[in-house]
């Protein structure tokens, strides 16, 4: 199918087919210019009639001085442009933190770090197209960012992957560069981490052009946070 999407009895279905033809939304048939038996009227042409929304047991030739509404109608780069990105799969990051609960417990009040893994696959730039009847669509899809929730109401944005934790690493005990949770968490506590990955999908084709937003939600990751014990004597 293709040529937009069409509605009927609440089903979707395209507003063209290549062995039906077109959809007319006023009546529910589809029509595709034929060849008769005889020659139609004149000022006439024969076309197929397929209605109940394309169910093919209702089907009859037809002559008709005009085109049917609908008939002819060129592709929806739009549409082209949502089947491209049904071609491809947006993941959503791999998250990963530290401290993170399997390893050992963070402290109250120290910087967290965040990152996901910076492959291709989960932020892009990812490729596709989607033709129809002539008309080409190209999409492109990245990451334009990630929002993690750090389980106690806060979020915090990030521009990108961010930066992998090194315990022997120079800023090892500090900040990360450039995704973290700074001032740390101020209780103690296990916490849920989630982030939300905000897709860009550009497309342009047929001389138009448009953004599709989209989002992936990640898996959990747990952050065990202790108190700082103080020893005295």
């Amino acid at each position: 199918g293709g040529g937009g999407v069409c509605q009927w009895n609440g089903r979707t279905i395209p507003c063209y087919d290549e062995e039906l033809g077109w959809f007319n939304n006023g009546n529910g048939c589809y029509y595709k210019l034929t060849d008769g038996s005889v020659e139609p009227a004149e000022g006439h042409q024969w076309y197929l009639e397929t209605c109940n929304g394309g169910d093919v047991g209702a089907q009859e030739m037809v002559q008709l001085a005009d085109p049917p509404a609908g008939f002819g109608a060129p592709p929806d780069p739009e549409e082209l442009a949502h089947r491209a990105l049904a071609s491809i799969k947006l993941l959503p990051a791999r998250l990963k933190v530290a401290p993170r609960k399997g390893i050992g417990p963070g402290l109250v009040g120290l910087p967290v770090w965040m990152w996901a893994t910076p492959a291709k696959s989960y932020f892009g730039p990812l490729h596709a197209d989607a033709s129809d009847r002539g008309l080409t669509v190209h999409i492109e899809a990245k990451v334009r960012q990630i929002v993690w929730d750090m389980g106690n109401g806060e979020e915090v944005p990030c521009d990108g992957p961010g930066t992998e934790y090194q315990s022997k690493g120079e800023r090892a005990g500090k900040t990360s560069p450039d995704c973290g949770y700074d001032k740390g968490y101020q209780k103690a506590g296990t916490y849920r981490v989630t982030a939300t990955t905000h897709w860009t999908v550009t497309w342009s084709g047929g001389g138009e052009s448009g953004v599709i937003p989209q989002t992936r939600n990640s898996d959990t990751v747990t952050i065990q946070i202790n108190e700082l014990q103080v020893v005295t004597r």
